[in-house]
């Protein structure tokens, strides 16, 4: 084992898993910029509380990037304190995601449960124009549902007695009106007859398993680079092998 030609094939199979590592930055980089800017108003749904979601995306991205970039420096270098630093980087990102993964499993229904109170916060305060009632809006016309259970949820909301259901239930927005919104006979027949809970708590149930499967999948793919790294920096060093 102890040969050049290992080190060489140890050195491409490390600069290769370096560089998938660093597009994996970068993608979680990429989604990061654009939660902040696309679902901004949808994570403000499924929190309490203004959530830093993309911004802990957005740091993990850019620090994977420069960590992958590092790792494929350190490897080309040859430098065995570099690859046993890459190694420990990895073996930490393996932890946190692994910590992640369990997590969200494990409290998936405390996700649900928050959910569940927040959307129907936003419902029962709906005005049509702050931030959380555009969400409102948006998740209801997108996904073709109406109320937290179904339209009747709208019949407590501040909005209601005014207003009627919002235009967003309604499945043909030019056959609609205030005063048929208002009109518990005529409404039914103008909205969506599902909620929205049901449907977004469905599909959190139906991809949970796909979800956990590639984020333990991603994480123990962390423990290839550490092996790479960590018999590579043992073997240069076991042959004082120094790369130019």
């Amino acid at each position: 084992m102890e040969t050049k030609p290992v080190i060489t094939c140890l050195k491409t199979l490390l600069v290769v898993y370096s560089f998938v590592f660093w597009i994996t930055g970068a993608i979680l980089l990429a989604v990061g910029v654009w939660g902040k800017l696309m679902l901004g108003p949808y994570i403000s749904l499924i929190a309490d509380n203004s959530t830093n979601a993309p911004y802990v995306l957005i740091g993990t991205g850019t620090v994977i990037v420069v960590f992958g970039l590092f790792g494929c420096f350190a490897t080309c270098r040859g430098s065995p304190w570099m690859l046993k630093l890459y190694a420990m980087f990895l073996s930490l990102v393996f932890l946190a995601e692994l910590v992640a993964g369990i997590s969200g499993f494990v409290f998936r229904h405390e996700i649900k449960g928050t959910f569940h109170r927040t959307y129907t916060d936003a419902v029962l305060n709906y005005n049509a124009e702050d931030e959380a009632s555009r969400a409102v809006d948006n998740l209801q016309h997108r996904l073709r549902c109406c109320g937290v259970y179904n339209y009747t949820s709208w019949f407590g909301s501040v909005y209601y007695p005014s207003n009627g259901i919002p235009a967003s239930c309604c499945f043909n927005a030019s056959d609609c009106n205030p005063d048929e919104l208002r009109n518990t006979t005529l409404a039914p027949s103008k909205v969506y007859q599902q909620g929205c809970y049901e449907l977004v708590t469905s599909f959190m149930e139906t991809n949970m398993a796909i979800i956990a499967g590639v984020t333990f999948g991603i994480a123990f793919s962390q423990l290839i680079g550490m092996l790479l790294a960590c018999c590579l920096s043992r073997i240069i060093t076991a042959n004082q092998y120094e790369m130019v």
